[in-house]
C-alpha cells in the first residue's frame, strides 16, 4: 500500500510539473492561461531597448491590433491588409472617430512564425473583399485575437466570419457570420473564446446581438442565445470557481453570466455606456468593469462564486450577497484589470494606475501617474515582482507590485511606432505586437 501509494503522488508530482511546463510554453488566447496576463517563468524579461534583449523583429503588412498567441514554438496572429490605403493609426483618445466604408479591396489573413528565429513560417489568405462596415479611426479590421487548442487556430474577423486552419495553415472550416451596425459605425473587437472542444463568440451590435457556440472540431452551430444588448467590445470569460464553469460577457445594459449551455445565471446592471475590458478572476471572485471616460459611473466590481438571477446594487449599496465590494469611479476604458498576488491594478487610458485590495476593495494608492503624453490601450502584465504598462508609444513602465506605487524603470522601443495590443507572455519571451510588426523580447540576447 505504502508503495502504491507512494508510486501515486509520484506520478501526481510529474502530471502537476508537466502541466505547469505547458502552460509556460503557450499563450492560446487574448491574455494567456485563464485570460490573467501573468507569466510565471522565473527568467521572464524585464528590461530592454533598441539594443538590448531584443531576439528579433518581424514587419507584418496590414493594420491590425489583434495579440499574437503561441503554441510550442509558432506564433499566430491576424492582420488585414488593404489594398489602397496606407494611412497611419492615430494614437489617443478620439470621441467620434467613426470612418467611412472603404471602397478598395481587404485582404483578412493569418500568419504563423517562428517563435525562435521570428521568420514567417506561412501566410493564409482566408478571405479578400471590400468591408461592409466601417471601424473607428483607432480600430481595424483585424482587432480580434485568435485562439487555439493546438489542434486548429481559430481566426475572428468581425461582421465576416471565423475560419479554423490547422497548424500547418491548411483552411478545416469556415463560418460566416453577417456583417451588422455598431454604434457609429465603430466596428468589432471582441475575440473568441475556447472551452472543451466549443469556441464561444459575443456578437454585440446595434441590430441583433447574440451569443454563439460552436463545436471547435467542425464549426457547426451548437447553440445560439440572442441578448437584450447593443455594440460593446469586451471579449467574454471563462470563470472556473469552486461552484461551476461560466461565461461572463460584460455589456453596457448589463454584465451576465451562463452556463455553457447558453442558460443565464446572473445579471448585473450598473455600467458605463461602452464596455470593452475583460473580465478577470482571483482570490475567488470575479471582476469585472468598464470606465468610459465620459461617464460618471465607471465601476469596479468584485463578485462573488454562486450567484442567480439580478444581483444589481440597489441605490447606495457597494456591496451584497453576491458583490463583495465596488467602487463605482474605479473602471478602466480600454485596458483590462489585473489581478496579482492578491491585488487588482487598474491602468487607466490617459497614463495613471490605481491598486485595491483584492478581497476588502481598500485602495492601496490611487491614479499614480505613469506618464503625461501618450494614451494607454493595452492591458497591463505581470512577472515575477513586477507589474507592466505599455503606452501607445511603445514605452513600458515597469512598477513594483506591492501595496505601494513604485516605478522602476522604463523600457522604451526607440521606434516611431505604435502599440496598442496586449503583448503574449510565454517562456522567457515578451511577444509586442505593433503597428508595424512584432518585437520579441529575450533576456541576455542583442537585436539580430
Amino acid at each position: 500500500m505504502q508503495k502504491h501509494a507512494f508510486r501515486t503522488i509520484a506520478l501526481l508530482l510529474v502530471l502537476s510539473i508537466t502541466v505547469k511546463a505547458h502552460s509556460e510554453e503557450n499563450w492560446s488566447q487574448f491574455r494567456g492561461p485563464n485570460a490573467a496576463g501573468v507569466s510565471t517563468h522565473t527568467k521572464f524579461p524585464s528590461k530592454w531597448s533598441p539594443s538590448e534583449n531584443i531576439a528579433w523583429k518581424t514587419d507584418l503588412p496590414g493594420r491590425s491590433w489583434s495579440s499574437p498567441i503561441v503554441w510550442g514554438k509558432k506564433v499566430f496572429v491576424t492582420a488585414v491588409v488593404n489594398s489602397v490605403e496606407n494611412e497611419k493609426p492615430k494614437k489617443g483618445l478620439y470621441f467620434g472617430g467613426e470612418r467611412p466604408e472603404p471602397k478598395s479591396l481587404h485582404e483578412s489573413k493569418v500568419f504563423c512564425l517562428d517563435l525562435i528565429t521570428g521568420k514567417t513560417l506561412w501566410e493564409r489568405t482566408v478571405h479578400s473583399g471590400v468591408p461592409q462596415t466601417s471601424v473607428h479611426l483607432k480600430n481595424s479590421y483585424g482587432a480580434e485575437t485568435p485562439v487555439t487548442d493546438g489542434k486548429l487556430v481559430y481566426a475572428l474577423f468581425g461582421g465576416l466570419g471565423v475560419f479554423a486552419l490547422s497548424l500547418d495553415g491548411k483552411e478545416v472550416w469556415s463560418k460566416k457570420l453577417d456583417p451588422r451596425a455598431t454604434r457609429f459605425g465603430w466596428g468589432y473587437a471582441a475575440s473568441p473564446v475556447l472551452h472543451k472542444g466549443r469556441l464561444y463568440i459575443v456578437n454585440d451590435n446595434e441590430d441583433r446581438s447574440e451569443l454563439l457556440s460552436l463545436d471547435a472540431k467542425t464549426g457547426k452551430e451548437v447553440w445560439r442565445v440572442e441578448r437584450d444588448e447593443k455594440s460593446n467590445w469586451a471579449t467574454p470569460f471563462i470563470w472556473n470557481n469552486k461552484n461551476r464553469m461560466e461565461l461572463v460577457t460584460s455589456g453596457t445594459r448589463a454584465v451576465r453570466s451562463y452556463d455553457l449551455n447558453g442558460k443565464l445565471l446572473w445579471s448585473l446592471r450598473g455600467m458605463s455606456s461602452i464596455a470593452i475590458p475583460t473580465p478577470v478572476a482571483g482570490a475567488g471572485m470575479l471582476f469585472v468593469s468598464s470606465g468610459y471616460v465620459g461617464d460618471r459611473l465607471r465601476p469596479l466590481y468584485a463578485i462573488r462564486p454562486g450567484a442567480s438571477g439580478d444581483i444589481t446594487l440597489k441605490p447606495g449599496e457597494t456591496s451584497n450577497d453576491f458583490i463583495a465590494w465596488s467602487n463605482s469611479t474605479a473602471g478602466p476604458y480600454n485596458p483590462s484589470p489585473l489581478f496579482y498576488d492578491g491585488r487588482v491594478y487598474v491602468l487607466y487610458d490617459r497614463g495613471l494606475v490605481s491598486c485595491f485590495d483584492s478581497k476588502t476593495g481598500k485602495m492601496l494608492y490611487d491614479r499614480e501617474r505613469l506618464s503625461p503624453g501618450a494614451g494607454f490601450t493595452s492591458s497591463p502584465w505581470a512577472a515575477g515582482e513586477n507589474i507592466f504598462c505599455l503606452n501607445e508609444d511603445g514605452d513600458c513602465y515597469v512598477l513594483r507590485a506591492g501595496d505601494k506605487f513604485a516605478l522602476r524603470q522604463i523600457n522604451r522601443l526607440g521606434d516611431d511606432d505604435m502599440c496598442m495590443a496586449t503583448p503574449a507572455l510565454v517562456g522567457d519571451r515578451l511577444l509586442i505586437r505593433t503597428a508595424s510588426g512584432i518585437i520579441c523580447v529575450q533576456d541576455g540576447v542583442g537585436r539580430q
